[in-house]
């Protein structure tokens, strides 16, 4: 049976359409879900195995980026979000979705609404729009099974990208678990040791800013018409073009799929 992604929509969320159509080329089934549906209970978290919150400026970023949505999943729908992440189940939050993770305290360590890392302006206090090569690293992460020393390339588009930690020790737990997932090999944000992305201790919750389901598709790339065979020369731009022809985002999608189909 084909897993199920329940992808929450919200004022302001505007990747929900790209996330929905990126489980569903990698084979998955997808539901995009406002969430007031779930505050209702007209829709139940516990009817789907992976919950998706998409990018986007939900509420505004009002207060401050992912706040809102994060206090209200805390604390109108706190225990069915514990239940659900207390399963064996899948949630990935790509950048606005990543605020709110770290928000909710999802991210980094699980169940702590205390918030142990944050997100916040760009050291050039720019929005950034562009794409960025990003190091794949050795984590327990289900999202990126078999894609570790990889490099892939994927979109940014974000004003708060910015990781940063509350202190050294949550710093150095991260690395001791292996929570690491993503590192900028050019870090265009300011973020702490590079971090793009980080799962939580289980390898099962996912946030990253960069936007894998903005590269499912070749033609997606930047520079997709002017590469086709891959250059003989080493380093970032080499590796680039050698997933060219594989559209680097998909295999975050699939892997979610296939951790309950194989």
């Amino acid at each position: 049976m084909k897993p199920k992604a329940i992808i929450l929509k919200t004022d302001g969320i505007n990747c929900d359409e790209e996330m929905q159509f990126a489980f569903e080329l990698a084979e998955g089934l997808s539901e995009i879900v406002h969430v007031n549906q779930i505050f209702s209970s007209e829709k139940k978290l516990s009817d789907y195995q992976i919950l998706g919150i998409p990018g986007g400026f939900s509420y505004g970023d009002d207060v401050m980026s992912g706040k809102i949505l994060a206090n209200q999943l805390l604390y109108r729908i706190g225990d069915e979000l514990q239940s659900f992440v207390n399963s064996d189940k899948l949630v990935i939050g790509i950048c606005n979705g990543f605020q709110v993770l770290v928000r909710t305290g999802l991210l980094p360590f699980g169940g702590k609404p205390a918030e142990e890392a944050s997100l916040i302006v760009n050291s050039n206090a720019k929005f950034m729009s562009q794409w960025e090569g990003l190091k794949v690293q050795e984590s327990k992460c289900v999202f990126t099974k078999g894609l570790s020393g990889k490099t892939v390339e994927y979109p940014i588009a974000h004003g708060e990208g910015k990781f940063i930690v509350k202190n050294d020790s949550v710093f150095d737990s991260l690395k001791q678990n292996n929570q690491i997932v993503f590192t900028y090999t050019n870090n265009p944000n300011g973020s702490v040791a590079d971090i793009a992305g980080i799962c939580n201790e289980s390898g099962k919750i996912l946030g990253l800013m960069p936007h894998p389901e903005r590269y499912i598709l070749k033609t997606q790339y930047y520079n997709w018409r002017r590469i086709s065979i891959p250059p003989a020369d080493e380093g970032r731009e080499a590796e680039s073009r050698k997933g060219f022809n594989s559209p680097q985002g998909l295999p975050i999608f699939q892997n979610a799929v296939r951790y309950f189909t194989d």
